[in-house]
């Protein structure tokens, strides 16, 4: 006796004579089903996917379409979201409800948007310009979403500036000496400070660090922003401080209740440590990130070579140490060669470095010592 098909229940067989059976409701995708109807096997697939189906079917709408509120929901919804770590999730939905509430557009027509009225919102922020340009970032996500799924055909966005910002201080190597000579090795607080400034790792991967995932070959690290997995080799006074510390089961750094650290927690932490040790407000732990990419291009790493231990996605940030580091190295050996040309010293062959310098990308004969006693003694071009 034969078996009634079932709603949304498509049958094929295959290029082996089998017969297969898919649900699929509409021009969704198709969801296979085992056995066939009739069977307690095929008859549980199939009501589990009658019940995801009625269930997506019953969501709630938000918003008319067309409208700022329905094409927030849809990016909710998408992929393009989704993907993102559930941190990222939760800072750009902030941003974004916060945007809808206080512009109060939820109901407006993504497709009105105006490259003027961008500026205007955008202009009521100048107070506060970090939050202007992250404002302005997350309306482009929304627009290029917009345009990528046909709501509208132009970004109103294009071409309208950030507002400069200040930037997270780089710790001095003095700054970085204060910070040590207060904290010795063996402490916690030197610990925290190592595996920032020779990791080059954001806050919350310093955070969630294991001791399980320490090797000789270095720290394997799977970074909470970018997903990305790095093997950072360990610096010889990383592996010091790190094999003077007691292990733990679990994370490296953890509290005085043995337990693992918060991104914020560690923050805090260190922020009190960094005021006991005398250093200025202008010194913050994601500055040790900043300090170990300028270490890593002042020892002529390249921007990829940089990238490779902190992570950076994009070249651009990091591309800036290695200019600066650069622009000093070219700096110091312009004025060798005018202290040289100005005094009759030879340039020929190849030197590391000048009497009164620290490293010259010159070719040029290095100062005699009477040379340098001269130059230190007040000779100057």
């Amino acid at each position: 006796m034969s078996v009634e098909k079932p709603k949304y229940v498509e049958r094929f067989v295959d290029r082996h004579g089998r017969v297969r059976y898919y649900f699929r409701h509409g021009k969704g995708e198709r969801t296979p089903l085992p056995g066939s109807p009739g069977t307690h096997v095929f008859q549980a697939a199939y009501d589990a996917a009658l019940k995801r189906t009625r269930a997506k079917a019953e969501r709630k709408v938000r918003g008319n379409p067309g409208t700022f509120d329905r094409l927030v929901q849809d990016y909710f919804e998408s992929p393009d979201y989704l993907r993102l770590a559930t941190q990222t999730q939760m800072t750009y939905a902030s941003v974004i409800e916060r945007f809808l509430i206080e512009e109060n557009v939820g109901h407006r027509i993504v497709r009105e948007m105006t490259r003027k009225h961008v500026q205007k919102i955008i202009a009521k922020r100048a107070a506060t310009p970090g939050a202007a340009n992250e404002l302005l970032k997350k309306l482009k996500v929304l627009l290029h979403f917009a345009i990528d799924n046909g709501w509208r055909t132009d970004d109103p966005t294009i071409r309208i500036k950030k507002f400069p910002e200040g930037e997270f201080h780089t710790w001095t190597d003095a700054e970085i000496e204060q910070f040590e000579t207060k904290w010795d090795i063996g402490t916690r607080e030197r610990l925290i400070f190592a595996l920032f400034l020779y990791s080059g790792q954001r806050t919350s991967d310093v955070a969630k660090m294991l001791w399980t995932e320490v090797s000789n070959d270095g720290i394997w690290v799977v970074q909470r922003k970018t997903k990305a997995k790095l093997l950072v080799p360990l610096h010889p006074e990383l592996y010091a401080i790190l094999s003077a510390s007691p292990r733990r089961k679990g994370a490296i750094l953890q509290t005085n209740y043995g337990r693992p650290f918060s991104s914020k927690g560690l923050s805090n932490f260190m922020a009190a440590r960094i005021g006991k040790a005398g250093l200025p407000e202008r010194c913050v732990t994601h500055g040790l990130r900043k300090a170990a990419a300028r270490r890593l291009a002042e020892a002529g790493c390249s921007a990829n070579e940089i990238a490779a231990i902190t992570g950076h996605a994009s070249l651009e940030e990091v591309a800036r140490y290695t200019k600066a580091a650069e622009q000093r190295k070219l700096a110091r050996s312009a004025i060798d060669r005018l202290v040289r040309e100005q005094h009759g010293i030879p340039t020929s062959g190849h030197t590391e470095g000048l009497g009164f310098g620290d490293q010259s990308l010159g070719k040029m004969t290095p100062f005699s010592p009477a040379e340098s006693n001269a130059y230190a003694n007040g000779w100057r071009p």
